[in-house]
């Protein structure tokens, strides 16, 4: 009797699939997605808006983690059953953020830059910490649910 290894022939794989997606159909999942999408958004315009868009080191890495934050809001909003194990990279780059004006630039800062970064990181940082949450509590209502089903023999 051979098994397959591929996920999508798991039984349960549309009822988890499922959970995921009622988890991020509630509406502070949605607030969730819509804040960090518009935070992602600001991060990849702000050296424009803050006028420091002639630091062409943070410039880049700002465009960069601000497309790639706005691309992962999307993903939780139309997939998050799909998407969900990288709900963690969210809050990876909202730490990258707060420290990039250091790393890339060193001492050479602008007071806008770090005021910037240190903020949208913060902001990206707690939405990815909720969106992991999100995650976590689907899973775990997954768990208990599984874990009280079982029958003894």
């Amino acid at each position: 009797m051979s098994h397959s290894t591929d996920i999508g022939q798991h039984p349960d794989i549309m009822q988890m699939r499922a959970r995921y997606e009622a988890a991020a159909a509630n509406p502070t999942a949605q607030l969730t997605d819509g804040l960090t999408l518009v935070a992602g958004i600001y991060l990849a315009i702000s050296p424009w808006i803050c006028g420091f868009q002639g630091l062409s080191g943070i410039t880049v890495n700002n465009l960069i983690t601000g497309i790639l934050v706005a691309l992962l809001a999307l993903g939780y909003s139309s997939a998050y059953g799909r998407t969900y194990g990288l709900a963690w990279v969210a809050p990876v780059i909202g730490v990258w953020t707060i420290i990039a004006p250091w790393v890339i630039s060193g001492p050479n800062n602008i007071t806008r830059v770090i005021v910037s970064n240190v903020v949208v990181g913060a902001i990206i940082l707690l939405l990815g910490l909720a969106n992991m949450s999100t995650g976590m509590t689907a899973a775990k209502r997954h768990t208990q649910r599984f874990v009280g089903n079982t029958h003894t023999r």
